[in-house]
């Protein structure tokens, strides 16, 4: 297969995806390695693809028409992973999706993970994810203090999940 109709492959497996797809899957469907992968990506967010890296695999932005809520929170906590947890969980609990994490960095400027963390099992994953490959969280960059972008079906759900992240005494204010 060439690589114009596999790129074109890998963003119809993305279109119809129902969770995130990992660099190791498409690269054993494909029979290339992960890295021709990597570039066919790049190529693909060059041409305007919304191809988003998350810690679970890639996914396609879908634009369902309605932007949902978004709001940035600046949060301060320990790199202790049962206090990530808690933060996560609280969040997604509440009807919340962690869209990323972000930390200003002293020579780097600002340092950003997608992490589209959208339920339990995603909090989970993300949390063995981090065990398995020995990597810490951007958070112990800054002293503990980071910003979420979080996305809510609508302002009562935001409200709650500030609410929430205020009386658990992450909020940095």
């Amino acid at each position: 297969m060439g690589q114009e109709k596999r790129r074109s492959e890998i963003v119809k497996l993305l279109q119809a995806a129902e969770k995130p797809i990992t660099g190791a899957e498409l690269s054993a469907r494909f029979g290339v390695t992960r890295q021709i992968i990597v570039g066919d990506v790049a190529v693909l967010r060059a041409r305007g693809e919304e191809i988003i890296a998350t810690p679970r695999g890639y996914i396609l932005f879908k634009s369902s028409g309605e932007a949902p809520l978004r709001r940035t929170f600046a949060v301060r906590h320990s790199g202790e992973r049962t206090e990530i947890a808690a933060e996560l969980f609280l969040i997604v609990r509440l009807g919340g999706t962690v869209v990323d994490v972000t930390v200003e960095h002293p020579v780097y400027g600002e340092l950003r993970g997608n992490l589209q963390i959208m339920t339990e099992d995603d909090v989970e994953q993300f949390l063995r994810s981090l065990t398995e490959h020995k990597a810490e969280p951007l958070l112990v960059l800054t002293g503990g203090y980071h910003l979420h972008t979080v996305e809510a079906a609508d302002t009562e759900t935001m409200e709650q999940i500030h609410a929430g992240l205020r009386q658990a005494g992450y909020l940095a204010e």
